[in-house]
């Protein structure tokens, strides 16, 4: 049983072109397939997918440093969703790679080992997914130093 609801309308206004209407006071948003099936006037399905997988990883990363008590600012997130054909020549999202960076050098951090080895575990949308779709993850500090993946 759920505790709580996403709830979405999404309303044709064009071709490809929907207009996404969410609950909650959310602002709307368009979505749209690039060319030739739209006119790329809005993030499509597979970039609103890749970008909440990366958004939740950013936001349980923040989640997790605040409750260590650590710098959380100055994150900064990259995605690329891969995509690719499966057994049926079907397009499909294959896989996900996202790197997160950290706002500090390693350094500023306390138990920072600790809360990289949990942070994904906070991840609603990734945690959901990453049965049906291998997700990459890199975390890097401000330095570029690699502290996981």
């Amino acid at each position: 049983m759920s505790e709580n609801r996403v709830e979405v309308t999404l309303e044709q206004q064009q071709g490809y072109r929907f207009e996404a209407r969410f609950s909650g006071g959310t602002p709307p948003l368009i979505t749209d397939e690039p060319a030739p099936l739209g006119n790329n006037e809005g993030p499509s399905p597979a970039q609103l997918l890749v970008t909440a997988i990366a958004n939740c990883l950013s936001d349980s990363l923040v989640f997790a440093l605040a409750k260590f008590r650590q710098p959380n600012d100055g994150i900064r997130t990259e995605a690329v969703g891969l995509i690719g054909r499966n057994e049926a020549n079907r397009m499909r999202v294959v896989g996900v790679e996202a790197t997160l960076h950290l706002g500090h050098p390693a350094s500023a951090f306390e138990r920072l080992e600790r809360i990289l080895d949990q942070f994904e575990q906070f991840c609603t949308v990734s945690q959901s997914v990453a049965a049906a779709l291998p997700i990459q993850l890199t975390v890097l500090d401000s330095d570029g130093v690699k502290l996981k993946g």
